[in-house]
């Protein structure tokens, strides 16, 4: 005979929540954003909510490529005198954010350098920590 369990879980529960950890830090919801922060939304929002073709960065204009292999969103752009790049997450690696991609977030890495700075998942965004060795 078999047996049914009744749970009454919120639809909070079933949501996926972004990855904690010691080397990321969120962007509390009051704290106001740099010009930076928002650049970084900007781009996200551009390319992966619009879909543009070419994002608007301080009133210049960069092309949204798209990577041979996974055809994943990529915009290189300058602001304040420094070069950026934001770059769609690939959800077929191992990393929490790819887990994140896969549940349909849509989230941006953005690096400088080389440099991991910041990403963005579903509109928030979460700065990569520096931390002394």
């Amino acid at each position: 005979m078999p047996l049914f369990f009744r749970f009454n879980f919120s639809h909070d529960f079933l949501k996926p929540r972004l990855p904690y950890s010691r080397y990321h830090r969120s962007m509390p919801p009051d704290q106001p954003t740099s010009p930076l922060d928002e650049i970084f939304l900007s781009v996200w929002q551009q390319a992966l909510i619009d879909n543009a073709k070419q994002v608007t960065v301080a009133s210049q204009t960069y092309p949204v490529r798209r990577t041979a292999k996974r055809r994943l969103a990529q915009i290189d752009f300058d602001f304040d005198g420094n070069s950026y790049r934001g770059l769609e997450q690939n959800p077929e690696t191992a990393s929490r954010w790819a887990q994140l991609a896969r549940t349909g977030a849509k989230v941006m890495q953005f690096l400088s350098n080389g440099r991991y700075l910041a990403v963005i998942a579903d509109g928030k965004l979460t700065h990569y920590s520096r931390h002394s060795s």
